[in-house]
């Protein structure tokens, strides 16, 4: 794409890569973010981490030029974490209380030119010229519509399939010479550093989509509906580009264990050839691959967290609305609870009608006949004993009354033993409690703590003593 001078100035002076080539200390920058993040593969790092990581950096600098790069570490970082450098983003992942620092794709992209900048001893073409050739055949064959075609092609890969089966039958064994080894190797490795870099832009796509999704909320005053059909739509337009279904189909199929298995074992017997100098870097590269895409894919799961979080704070937002309308309907029934209205201009009417269907009927259960015997059988006679039945007396509760009022004027009070003394106890104990269970207007009883006791005769001329509380008879 061809750039006019307008656009390369505005990069000259807005892009933080340029102002990265740009930054006096752009040296210290990249050897040291760019070996830590870059080289490194890592992700977000907590502050303290970094900052030891820069401390030890810039001691064993000072060892040999005590002069250069004066600076404390962590403001260092600062400055290249301001909105003004734009090379490391500072942020507080969820669950965390400590700033964490990333690279951004500024970095990546400044240090991928600063590396591309270095002399190199060999520089391979044919290898990507293979690569160019193999990509339009593969462009040319899934874009063939016709039938006869793509026939044509698939017979003339299966006739060179068949040739390399044959020469090696015969033992004829076709091998790349050390040259073409090594330009491809070198193909491998950049192609390799390159998805990395790609993997850390598309993260950061996902993120601003997160940023805007985040502003969107945090500044919306409609509906709930309106705002999550734009968010779900942004979700939906960012899956479906072409670098959203790319990303998805790269990240699955790296995730296949048979794929991992395979890009293992070619990593490692293609490390041991001699006639390679082994990357070190590329060793492992496929576990870098992964961590950066779970990175990726983590920036979406946050971005589908906080639809979530939308969703349940404003579902709390509602609970507390229907429960403060609750309770003014309460504090407003209260109020009037002493005087209801008489009409609520409300009418409810009750809805439906009772329905009983015949199939829900039990059927008749004849119950059987019940039979009472309520005639006992005649026992065998005994003598019983009627003395105790016979003996009972009846105990004229208003001939004692009577008693008590002859023997204790109004407004006077008497104890109950002297009224015994002048009415002799005719009945025994159960007249005596009748004396106590007396219940009339004009006639009080009061037991008294003092004991006292009370002599009277039985049926049969014995005297017997009643040892009792004090008892006093009053008439109010």
């Amino acid at each position: 794409m061809t750039m006019n001078l307008d656009d390369l100035d505005r990069l000259w002076q807005r892009h933080p890569a340029w102002r990265l080539m740009r930054a006096r200390n752009a040296p210290l920058v990249l050897s040291f973010l760019g070996t830590y993040f870059v080289d490194g593969n890592r992700g977000a790092v907590p502050a303290s981490q970094l900052i030891s990581a820069l401390d030890d950096y810039l001691y064993e600098l000072h060892r040999s030029e005590p002069e250069r790069y004066t600076g404390e570490p962590a403001a260092y970082l600062d400055d290249w974490s301001a909105a003004e450098s734009g090379w490391l983003r500072r942020h507080y992942p969820v669950g965390s209380d400590e700033v964490h620092f990333d690279a951004t794709p500024a970095l990546h992209k400044a240090h991928s030119w600063v590396d591309s900048m270095r002399t190199r001893t060999f520089i391979g073409t044919e290898s990507r010229l293979q690569t160019v050739v193999e990509l339009l055949r593969q462009i040319m064959h899934g874009a063939e519509t016709n039938p006869d075609a793509r026939i044509a092609e698939l017979e003339r890969r299966r006739a060179a399939i068949d040739a390399e089966l044959d020469d090696a039958r015969n033992g004829v064994v076709r091998t790349l010479d050390e040259t073409a080894l090594r330009d491809r190797y070198q193909q491998v490795a950049a192609t390799a550093r390159e998805l990395l870099a790609d993997f850390r832009e598309v993260e950061d796509n996902f993120r601003a989509l997160d940023r805007s999704a985040r502003e969107k909320i945090a500044r919306w005053d409609g509906g709930k509906g309106e705002l999550l059909a734009e968010l779900v739509a942004s979700r939906a337009d960012i899956t479906a580009s072409d670098q959203g279904r790319t990303f998805q189909s790269f990240y699955d199929y790296l995730l296949s264990e048979d794929t991992q298995n395979e890009i293992t074992h070619m990593l490692a017997a293609v490390q041991r050839l001699p006639q390679i100098t082994p990357d070190q870097r590329l060793h492992t590269v496929h576990h870098d691959w992964l961590d950066a895409a779970e990175r990726t894919q983590q920036t979406v799961r946050t971005l589908s967290e906080q639809l979530r979080r939308f969703l349940d704070d404003h579902v709390w937002v509602e609970n507390k609305r229907i429960m403060q309308l609750v309770r003014e309907i309460e504090t407003a029934a209260l109020s009037v609870r002493e005087q209801p209205p008489h009409d609520l201009g409300l009418t409810v009417n009750t809805p439906g009608v009772p329905i009983s269907l015949p199939l829900e009927r039990p059927l008749y259960d004849p119950q059987p006949e019940t039979r009472v015997d309520s005639l006992l059988a005649p026992g065998e006679d005994d003598d019983a004993d009627l003395d105790g039945l016979i003996a009972q007396r009846y105990i004229d509760t208003a001939r004692l009354a009577a008693t008590i009022r002859d023997a204790v004027p109004p407004r006077a009070s008497a104890s109950l033993t002297d009224i015994i003394a002048q009415h002799p106890l005719r009945d025994g104990v159960a007249e005596l409690l009748g004396y106590l269970s007396l219940e009339a207007d004009d006639i009080m009883v009061t037991i008294d703590d003092h004991a006292t006791s009370i002599p009277y005769s039985d049926p049969a001329g014995n005297t017997k003593i009643v040892r009792m509380q004090h008892v006093t008879v009053s008439r109010p």
